[in-house]
């Protein structure tokens, strides 16, 4: 089958690979229909995520066909239509049993310590064979797979295997609640998505910050307010529209390929963090304007600090690989605020987001600004990781 495979930093491959195969009781092969292209994607090829393993398939969104069962798999029948769970879970250790899909006990190969398994990652989270690709080898069928509601197209459904959970486990973190205002960091797909959250969370206002044009405008259309920080200085505004006082909560859906202002009043900023690139991505291999990590990796928690209100909330749902370790704990103490972070747990949210969806309560297709077949996969990275204007989410039409 076609696949996009991963060689090394700045080096994936579409390829000709083995058809994947039972290998446990509790597996499903998926035909996938669609997939899709995720920042955290290019977090692999940029070298801000670290340890991937030459030969690894990428992507970790998909919705398909069931093909085969293994043996302990009872529920689901080929010909069933499915969405993936972007992190895999056994549904049965405590933690799963308790929500935390992200943190299984028994998904990882590397043991109960090694954290969060998901397909198409690090060695260190199994590695798992990802999802853009023809088919798919599915660990924990039971669990990992979510039926799609009869009548549901596959591009209403794609972005529910991880973009939507995504952003609502960010809002949740952010402890969203009634009348709160929010600041969204970041208006790409999972920030478009956290706009929408926060504001089915309960939010009474939302100000989300970014520095393209066609995503604050898609911004705008969902009646967030929106802030240009290569025009703007994002913290001086979010307090001046605030009353001085900064939001509630704030949902960091940047990470650490944050990139600083190139322009306007707040150019300045984030320049004394270059220095951090090279703790963000030892192994980067910029090819001239491509795969190049973010300038600033730490801007956007330390923006998510400044602009929060006394004894407010922080989610963090952006990226930030394990051995980053620069954050402003100090100023963070000091106003009593409280940061909650991790990798989403997918399983415990995609049930009630793909009714949510399927009832007309939120429409994903305006998110998805580019089809692709696998072709054309990696010239759709590229264009991606330039965040050209348009480029918000990229979906390939595998079937």
């Amino acid at each position: 089958m076609k696949a996009v495979v991963w060689h090394d930093v700045g080096d994936i491959r579409l390829d000709e690979v083995p058809d994947p195969k039972i290998l446990e009781p509790s597996d499903a092969i998926i035909r996938i229909t669609r997939s899709a292209i995720c920042g955290t994607d290019l977090h692999l090829v940029r070298g801000t995520m670290p340890g991937m393993v030459p030969g690894t398939i990428v992507g970790h969104e998909a919705v398909g066909v069931v093909e085969e069962v293994g043996p302990a798999v009872r529920g689901l029948t080929p010909g069933d239509r499915v969405v993936v769970t972007s992190t895999i879970g056994c549904g049965t250790c405590s933690y799963c049993r308790a929500g935390y899909y992200a943190q299984c006990d028994t998904a990882n190969p590397h043991g109960p310590g090694a954290g969060t398994s998901f397909f198409g990652g690090p060695e260190t989270t199994g590695p798992v064979d990802g999802l853009q690709a023809e088919y798919a080898r599915i660990p924990f069928a039971m669990t990992t797979l979510v039926p799609v509601p009869d009548g549901m197209s596959d591009d209403d459904a794609i972005l529910v295997s991880d973009i939507f959970p995504t952003a609502w486990f960010g809002a949740r973190l952010a402890e969203v609640g009634t009348g709160d205002s929010v600041l969204v960091l970041g208006a790409g797909a999972v920030g478009q998505f956290a706009i929408a959250s926060a504001k089915r969370q309960g939010a009474g206002r939302v100000f989300v910050v970014d520095g393209i044009a066609s995503r604050l405008n898609l911004a705008r259309g969902q009646n967030a307010e929106t802030i240009d920080f290569n025009a703007e200085d994002p913290i001086a505004l979010v307090k001046e529209l605030t009353g001085g006082i900064g939001v509630d909560r704030v949902i960091d859906a940047v990470g650490v390929d944050a990139q600083r202002p190139a322009r306007g009043p707040a150019s300045g900023q984030g320049k004394d963090l270059e220095s951090e690139q090279e703790l963000a991505a030892p192994e980067s291999a910029p090819d001239g304007d491509l795969w190049v990590p973010g300038e600033a990796p730490s801007l956007a928690a330390r923006w998510a600090v400044e602009a929060v209100a006394k004894a407010g909330t922080i989610g963090v749902i952006g990226v930030y690989p394990p051995g980053f370790d620069r954050f402003p704990f100090g100023a963070a103490m000091n106003k009593n605020l409280t940061v909650h972070m991790g990798n989403c747990n997918h399983r415990r949210y995609m049930p009630k987001l793909l009714q949510l969806v399927a009832s007309g309560g939120v429409d994903p297709k305006p998110f998805i600004t580019q089809h692709e077949k696998p072709a054309s996969a990696i010239d759709a990275y590229k264009t991606f990781d330039r965040r050209e204007e348009g480029w918000l989410k990229t979906v390939l039409d595998v079937g």
